[in-house]
């Protein structure tokens, strides 16, 4: 009996710290410019704390999102070209990646292994199927099995050459 009564003020004590546990980030400081410039105007952002709080789940969560090289990507979709667990997997990827790159030197390759044993090679960094799709009907004249998949693909570069 006693020990509910000595847990109950504990716990009333370590309720705050919990529910507190939740970042509040407000969205002019998500929006404030890095070089320290603000001779260019004011904002002024009137909202519910939890739009907020919302707004920094969603950019905590994209940066857990990894590409197969372990950088932070976006979703998208990549052709895959090849796709085996046989005992001469290694081999046949490394050849079928090689035959790739020379028939297709504009579109970026990826070579990936996946658990339990799968050899993939997949290509380019399409943002919408439609994209993907355009690619992916010359890229059929050569490898007939290829096929677009969804996947974490690298952000696109900013600079249009």
């Amino acid at each position: 009996m006693i020990r509910k009564i000595l847990i109950l003020p504990v716990f009333l004590v370590l309720l705050p710290d919990f529910c507190g546990a939740q970042a509040f980030i407000r969205t002019t400081d998500l929006l404030r410019r890095p070089d320290g410039d603000y001779r260019t105007g004011e904002l002024n952002i009137i909202q519910s704390p939890g739009v907020d709080t919302l707004l920094y789940r969603y950019i905590l969560s994209n940066k857990k999102q990894k590409t197969s090289e372990g950088r932070q990507g976006m979703p998208g979709f990549r052709i895959q070209i090849y796709a085996s667990s046989n005992r001469n997997a290694r081999e046949e990827s490394n050849k079928a990646n090689a035959d790739f790159m020379s028939k297709f030197p504009d579109i970026i390759s990826y070579a990936m292994y996946a658990e339990p044993g799968y050899f993939k090679i997949r290509a380019g960094n399409f943002r919408t199927k439609t994209e993907g799709m355009k690619y992916l009907l010359s890229v059929r004249k050569e490898f007939p099995n290829a096929i677009l998949v969804p996947d974490i693909i690298n952000f696109p570069d900013l600079v249009k050459k």
